[in-house]
């Protein structure tokens, strides 16, 4: 990109935006944005010596101890924010986002797409999307919470409420029917009778729950929010079967989890960490529980919808002190739980349920709400992951590969509460990002956000990162994206900064999506996927598909689909497929070697050309389990 095109675009940016500091268009290209923006409502009036004293009796002894001198800091800022009065009007909805509009387009006019992609869409949706998965419908299941607040420096979600406010909501976006009103439908949760002693029923808080799928393809949610004592775990265990679009309820977990994180192992049984428990903030949850509990049939088919299925309780505890650990199923069949502090890092054998250490991470700090991946690890599935994001002055990535840590290539800046995707050519992508928890660079709860954080990052095959395009809106706590079939990315999330650019805060649609097209839907035309097996595939076997340009297709892989929320998303994975034999149109294409290698569900199959530009991919299911009959007949 020219300097002198950056620099136009950033002058336009300057004047057009109203969100600070700092972004970096290129290597060795900064632009100084600046802006005052409205007050931050926990110091406004006040000397910064009152602010610190006022934020120091804010804090207990108890909470210092439980979340560490900056995680309580933190806290302490948001109650205050919470309880001074500031109103935030629709004039300045509109102008921010037609502020943000303008700077998009003129900022984005620099990079070229076919070298860094290009954002197309942004639209409307009915869900802030704290909650996101993609179907093997290809729909996007998107749930949060009912809002009890509007203005975005206060605080919109019921974390504190009990009763029937504290409820929780789903909708689906088809993308085969467009962006506008009629392509969401409403998936309402289970109604329930919390335990809160309100008796009130209302649909299932299950906000800052943990999921993963089951191997039929349907989604298990664990935990949400009983309500009060800063958060308080809720014991719900809920599935939701994309087939029939409908949600069901099982038997309640053992223990209350608030921020857990769930994970699906070898054998397709999902495990449980983590999280606050009923008790309230400051009760981590040690407890590891499974489900399907042994002794009940794991859901293999679509008809298999488990009813009233149980947990139990795995064995092995996992002692994390902080929620929301990274999790993931790695190619020897064990969970890494790779966890916020740096010293606190497992593995676990689902096999016969113990734990093992790891070497403590490298950096010895907290890594609060950064993000991780598997990396694509060829045939035979991924056997590291990588770490990135989490602190807001450290830009290092950190690779566990063989139960060894390696500090890997930096990023442009730190940054938290950001979405990394595998990408179908083997990339990784980041989107997204904040400077702390409710910070997004300009005090706590101010919804002006450094400009910077609206910039992607990408990572080559190599290891090295660049930085790409601009969203629209800065997108931080509680933003998601993931990969759709067509290659396309979704972007949304963070109910703060889609509440501070609603136009029209008092109709239906609460929340946002962005669709980014990466560099490789602009080089070119794709390779064909014209047919997959839909019969489920086992471990090492061979399996046709058609494709109308072979001589085009180069390569061939499996991309799991995301399911993520809070920058921890369990469920990705990068395959690669060996190509066998090509007969015409026809290829042969080998399935991975184990389960370990692919836990059994379904994935995205991409074939891929020689640049790699991605077919459109089709759904196919790996499952060594597949020749069993259906659960209905085995009961």
């Amino acid at each position: 990109m020219p300097r002198r095109g950056v620099a136009r675009a950033l002058v336009a940016s300057t004047v057009l935006s109203l969100f600070p500091a700092g972004l970096l268009l290129g290597p060795g290209v900064p632009a100084a944005l600046s802006h005052d923006g409205p007050p931050d409502p926990a110091t406004t009036r006040r000397s910064p010596a009152e602010v610190r004293e006022r934020v120091r009796r804010e804090i207990s002894p108890q909470e210092a101890r439980n979340l560490g001198p900056e995680h309580a800091e933190a806290h302490a800022r948001t109650r205050l924010a919470l309880r001074d009065e500031s109103g935030y009007p629709d004039t300045t909805r509109v102008a921010r986002l037609r502020s943000l509009t303008q700077s998009q387009a003129r900022t984005n006019a620099g990079f070229r797409a076919e070298v860094y992609g290009a954002f197309k869409e942004y639209f409307d949706s009915p869900d802030f999307a704290a909650h996101i998965a993609l179907l093997p419908t290809g729909k996007v299941l998107l749930f949060s919470f009912e809002r009890i607040e509007t203005n975005p420096q206060k605080e919109p979600a019921p974390t504190n409420v009990i009763g029937e406010r504290n409820a929780g909501r789903a909708f689906l976006w088809d993308p085969a029917k467009g962006t506008g009103g009629d392509a969401f439908k409403k998936v309402t949760p289970p109604v329930v009778d919390m335990p809160d002693g309100t008796h009130t029923p209302r649909p299932a808080p299950f906000f800052c729950a943990g999921h993963s799928f089951l191997p039929n393809g349907m989604l298990g949610v664990f935990g949400g929010n009983l309500g009060g004592n800063g958060g308080s775990g809720a014991k719900l265990s809920l599935v939701f079967d994309p087939w029939t679009e409908t949600w069901s309820r099982n038997q309640d977990m053992s223990t209350g989890r608030w921020y857990p994180s769930v994970v699906t192992g070898a054998d397709g049984r999902q495990l449980i960490f983590s999280g606050q428990s009923e008790l309230g903030w400051g009760t981590p949850n040690p407890v590891v529980e499974r489900f399907p509990a042994l002794g009940h049939p794991v859901p293999h088919e679509k008809t298999d919808l488990p009813r009233n299925a149980p947990v139990d309780r795995f064995t092995a505890d996992a002692p994390f002190t902080r929620d929301y650990p990274q999790l993931f199923s790695l190619r020897d069949g064990l969970v890494y739980g790779l966890g916020r502090e740096a010293a606190e890092q497992w593995t676990f054998d689902p096999a016969d349920a113990t734990r093992a250490d790891l070497p403590a991470r490298p950096d010895g700090i907290l890594r609060s709400y950064g993000g991780a991946v598997p990396l694509p690890g060829g045939f035979r599935g991924p056997e590291a992951a990588l770490v990135i994001g989490g602190d807001r002055t450290d830009p290092r990535t950190f690779k566990l590969s063989g139960g060894r840590w390696s500090v890997e290539k930096p990023r442009a800046f730190g940054r938290t509460q950001d979405n990394t995707l595998l990408m179908p050519d083997g990339t990784l992508l980041t989107a997204s990002g904040a400077y702390d928890i409710r910070d997004y660079g300009n005090g706590l709860l101010n919804p002006n956000a450094d400009l910077k954080y609206r910039q992607l990052e990408m990572r080559d095959t190599q290891g090295g990162w660049r930085l790409g395009p601009v969203q629209r809106l800065p997108r931080g706590y509680h933003s998601n994206a993931l990969v759709l079939p067509d290659g396309r990315v979704m972007i949304t999330g963070d109910e703060l900064q889609q509440i501070a650019n609603d136009a029209d805060i008092h109709d239906d649609m609460n929340g946002t999506i962005e669709i980014y097209e990466p560099a490789y839907l602009h080089q070119g035309p794709r390779p064909a996927l014209d047919g997959a097996p839909s019969a489920p595939l086992a471990p090492n076997a061979r399996f046709q598909v058609r494709t109308s340009t072979p001589d085009r297709v180069q390569r061939a892989v499996l991309l799991a689909p995301t399911t993520a929320t809070h920058a921890v998303n369990t469920s990705q994975r990068h395959v690669e497929l060996r190509i066998r034999q090509r007969a015409g149109e026809v290829l042969t294409l080998q399935a991975p070697p184990t389960q370990a290698a692919a836990p059994p569900g379904h994935y995205m199959l991409f074939l891929l050309d020689a640049k790699g530009v991605p077919s459109v991919a089709r759904w196919v299911r790996f499952d060594g389990a597949a020749a069993r009959p259906p659960l209905s007949d085995r009961r």
